[in-house]
């Protein structure tokens, strides 16, 4: 009979995972086109190295701005209607980029981003707690690594697609421009800005038919405060969201978690071009961070709950984490790796070369896969009534990745983008004390 229960409780929410899934795809497909994007405009717009990481800015600190006024809509209007918003707001955001792209504004290009990031902040607020509470408490972490697969699968063929289009001739196009009267540089420039507008109207349509399609869809809605458990009751007699340490601990992981995982996608193209590697396999190198993140969720759909807990998963990670960044920052840029990789782009085998401490930089993907999925459950833990709240705040924590890039390239300006990666150091550090303590605190005191 019991058998009979779980069969039943598994068919209820493969449907949901199912859209879920699609939705994680499509917005892992738009955020991690910000790997390609920031070297892109950093040539069409002629901007600067902290100039161009203002990309990541202003896409991520959408997520401080507006998570909270995002649970706020989602109270008016429940999770899965919050989803159709999510999606139609990013289409703003993305229909944006063809303005920007005529007039080869660099301010409009950045709202179009921040817009896109609100849109985002609006579908993580839904979907994460959804998911979460979908199912069974001590498997949400598997299943919320099959989400993150389909959001980093999206993530690794992203950069590469649209690379494809934009930046196919990025060498030879900047070494034409060193030969250009200023004339023939802004014509050449504002071509290359245009090429980014057919990219951005197909994903404007496809974000308003999901949008479409999520409300039409067999989606169920949940009632957050219906799963309170009776631990969940018992703290209820809480007046305030800042009463749950291991909550406010949760945040400020996450915030280091996102930054160094933004860190690893968006700057290792930056940083290979910093160490002389070719923009025609640099392009290559953020594609290869989400290939680690996917491998590291695999791990975890495999592992959790069965042989590993969530809560070793995060130590794991963190420790793994510790490990790369120490590498990452200390082995010689001399030495070199040469293998072949696939450009699903041609379905070419093309022979890449890059330095050893990139590669450290790209291998950050399996540490920091599992880190989401095992933090989430820990810090809604036990919330009760402020679970949407307290969703919000951890949505909040995405700013990491509007914060800690632009950090990495203000010290990569200054002591080196090599040594710059002392700040994902400190991260992994901040992420195992969640993970060997913070995570269990329920008193300040």
């Amino acid at each position: 009979m019991n058998s009979q229960v779980a069969s039943k409780s598994r068919n209820s929410y493969i449907l949901p995972m199912i859209i879920i899934s699609a939705l994680f795809f499509i917005f892992g497909f738009v955020t991690w086109l910000n790997s390609i994007l920031i070297p892109y405009l950093q040539i069409a717009c002629e901007l600067n190295r902290t100039e161009a990481f203002f990309v990541t800015t202003a896409f991520y600190i959408a997520y401080t701005i507006m998570a909270l006024p995002s649970a706020w809509v989602l109270k008016k209007t429940g999770l899965k209607n919050g989803m159709m918003i999510g999606l139609w707001v990013m289409a703003v955001g993305t229909i944006l980029f063809i303005p920007a792209a005529y007039t080869r504004t660099y301010a409009i290009f950045l709202l179009g981003l921040f817009i896109m990031g609100t849109g985002l902040a609006i579908l993580q607020t839904a979907s994460n707690p959804y998911v979460t509470i979908m199912g069974p408490r001590e498997s949400a972490a598997k299943r919320i690594s099959v989400l993150g697969i389909c959001n980093k699968a999206a993530g690794a063929l992203a950069p590469l697609i649209l690379a494809y289009y934009i930046l196919s001739d990025g060498d030879a196009f900047m070494k034409g421009l060193e030969s250009m009267n200023e004339a023939a540089k802004v014509v050449a420039l504002d071509d290359l800005a245009k090429r980014v507008i057919n990219p951005y109207i197909v994903m404007t349509v496809i974000l308003f038919i999901m949008g479409i399609g999520v409300r039409i869809s067999g989606l169920p809605e949940l009632e957050v405060e219906s799963e309170e458990d009776a631990e969940a009751k018992r703290l209820s007699s809480k007046k305030s969201i800042w009463e749950f340490p291991h909550l406010i601990l949760g945040v400020i992981t996450l915030f280091f978690y996102v930054g160094v995982e933004v860190m690893a996608g968006d700057t290792i193209i930056v940083y290979g071009r910093s160490l002389d590697v070719p923009l025609n396999s640099s392009k290559y190198f953020a594609s290869m961070v989400m290939m680690g993140m996917v491998i590291g969720y695999i791990v975890g759909i495999i592992f959790i709950p069965k042989y590993l807990n969530q809560r070793k998963a995060l130590v794991g990670s963190a420790g793994l984490g510790i490990i790369l960044a120490v590498c990452a920052i200390f082995v010689p840029d001399k030495y070199i790796l040469t293998f072949n990789f696939i450009d699903i782009t041609s379905f070419k085998i093309i022979e890449l070369t890059m330095p050893y401490t990139v590669l450290f930089v790209a291998l950050f993907g399996i540490s920091n896969a599992l880190v989401w999925p095992a933090v989430w459950p820990l810090a809604i833990h036990n919330l009760g009534g402020f679970l949407k709240t307290g969703s919000a705040m951890l949505i909040m924590a995405i700013s990491g990745g509007a914060i800690l890039p632009q950090i990495w390239g203000v010290l990569s300006d200054s002591i080196g983008s090599q040594s710059a990666f002392i700040l994902a150091l400190l991260s992994y550090f901040v992420i195992l004390f969640y993970a060997l303590r913070g995570y269990k605190l329920t008193s300040w005191k």
